[in-house]
């Protein structure tokens, strides 16, 4: 165990061998991401770079936090989201890999808000963000440390929305790398693990079967289509709503009923929103649903289900199993909220399978190298990530689960890359 004089915020070091234990074990099913971190310790390409991550503590963030350290980065970890903290994973970090780490799982807004400045006070060069709350605090708060970044990666939708507005007001004055819209993140990080995850949080709050359910899911971007083709595989009656037709075309192409909340509302035994803007579900239609309705959310701010409504129309509030709450209107009715609706998958689960983070945290080790080879060259402003790490990842990944695929013949390559062949 490395010196505890560590600097450091964790709920009690002693957890750190289960914690370890579990980073190891999710390690197992992050191939692509070990390669990566053998790699970046032989070249330390991020030697000499303060670094500060601001994610979910989970023990995949682990795996990525440890490769970073590999390369050679002054890094400092802080939790994205006060209920998606693991306090054993985030002990382990601090004691047996001397990473500084400020997250304990529950922790209250001030204290959220608190570890935010302390990872600006880190001063870092590049920042590693997951729903855009540390480059919103430095721009609003920290401008005199602006010339010190070199870039930040991203890798929420919301957080990608945010920096749009911030560049389309003119405040985004160095590269952000948009981890997010990665063809190896969202095809397989939103779909397939934000599926799995979303149902695995619901099932072990509630223990309820959801066979025959009527689930309510609230969006149909990737997060939204993965939820949906997992509960209907568990056997529930998926209604979508959206407000976006094309998106809800598509749903209705996939085989699912597409109405508003408005009129879904009363039909629903389970709501789960993954849109990533506010007031999805509001006051209206908590008036509206079955007595014992369940709520979730699995967007990415608590803000989705206007809570604050609930509140006000409750008669009571209480906790009837671990991260559930029962609210008793005053209709006689209740409704029943997952996580304090905020993410269901991470506040009462575990968050996404290992396998399908080691794409998403491969992404993000890969772009915070992108950003310091590149130092200076890259204009201020949203970038994608460049299509040949996003291709290199999904071969490590073909290649670590033994699987082969075809090559171009040069015949074809010629035929592809001319305009005077017909057909």
């Amino acid at each position: 165990m490395v010196a505890t004089q560590i600097k450091h915020e964790v709920k009690d070091l002693s957890l750190a061998p289960l914690g370890k234990q579990r980073i190891e074990w999710a390690g197992r099913e992050m191939p692509v991401l070990k390669q990566i971190r053998e790699r970046f310790g032989k070249e330390t390409p991020l030697a000499g770079i303060r670094l500060v991550a601001c994610c979910h503590v989970t023990t995949e963030t682990a795996n990525l936090a440890i490769a970073l350290k590999a390369a050679g980065a002054d890094s400092l970890l802080i939790a994205s989201n006060p209920l998606s903290t693991q306090d054993d994973v985030a002990a382990c970090l601090v004691a047996e890999y001397g990473i500084p780490v400020f997250a304990i799982k529950g922790e209250d807004a001030e204290t959220y808000t608190r570890h935010v400045h302390i990872a600006l006070d880190h001063r870092p060069n590049i920042i590693i963000d997951d729903g855009c709350d540390v480059v919103a605090t430095l721009v609003k708060e920290r401008q005199h440390q602006l010339a010190e970044i070199i870039g930040t990666t991203e890798e929420t939708t919301t957080g990608i929305v945010r920096l749009r507005a911030m560049f389309r007001d003119g405040v985004l004055s160095f590269p952000a790398i948009n981890v997010n819209d990665a063809d190896t993140k969202h095809f397989f990080d939103n779909r397939y693990g934000t599926g799995q995850s979303t149902l695995d949080g619901i099932i072990r709050a509630t223990n309820i079967l959801l066979a025959g359910k009527t689930i309510v899911i609230a969006g149909y971007g990737w997060c939204g289509k993965g939820s949906a083709l997992r509960a209907r595989g568990m056997g529930a009656n998926v209604i979508v709503t959206e407000i976006d037709p094309t998106k809800a075309i598509e749903a209705v192409m996939d085989g699912f009923r597409v109405l508003p909340m408005a009129e879904a509302a009363p039909l629903g035994d389970i709501f789960i929103t993954v849109t990533g803007n506010k007031h999805v579900i509001r006051s209206e239609h908590f008036d509206v649903m079955k007595d014992g309705a369940i709520v979730c959310n699995s967007g990415h701010f608590d803000i989705e289900i206007d809570l604050k409504a609930l509140a006000a129309k409750s008669t009571e509030v209480r906790t009837v199993r671990n991260f559930t709450e029962e609210y008793h209107l005053n209709n006689g009715k209740s409704v029943v909220v997952i996580g304090e609706g905020r993410l269901v998958n991470l506040a009462a689960a575990e968050g996404h399978p290992s396998a399908v983070m080691d794409m998403s945290f491969a992404n993000q080790a890969l772009a915070c190298e992108y950003l310091a080879k590149n130092k200076g060259q890259l204009e201020a402003g949203i970038h994608s990530v460049p299509v040949e790490l996003d291709k290199e990842i999904a071969r490590l990944k073909l290649q670590a689960m033994g699987i082969s695929i075809d090559s171009l013949t040069s015949d074809q390559i010629e035929y592809m890359n001319s305009w005077t062949s017909g057909t």
